[in-house]
């Protein structure tokens, strides 16, 4: 499945994913032929950043 365009859809499925499949960023956007930078700035852009330490994306 492509990661969703709808960028709260893609927050709830990226932090569904690192969660439940992938222990970093990187290799969630490596199993998922994604790119991390795209994911990243897409959920900047509605106010969430990922932590690195919680292996999620929280609001900042």
């Amino acid at each position: 499945m492509a990661a969703p365009k709808d960028p709260y859809m893609l927050l709830s499925w990226a932090n569904m994913k690192l969660r439940d499949l992938y222990p970093t960023m990187e290799e969630l956007a490596a199993g998922e032929s994604e790119n991390a930078e795209e994911i990243k700035t897409r959920l900047e852009k509605v106010g969430y950043s990922y932590d690195p330490e919680k292996n999620q994306f929280v609001i900042h």
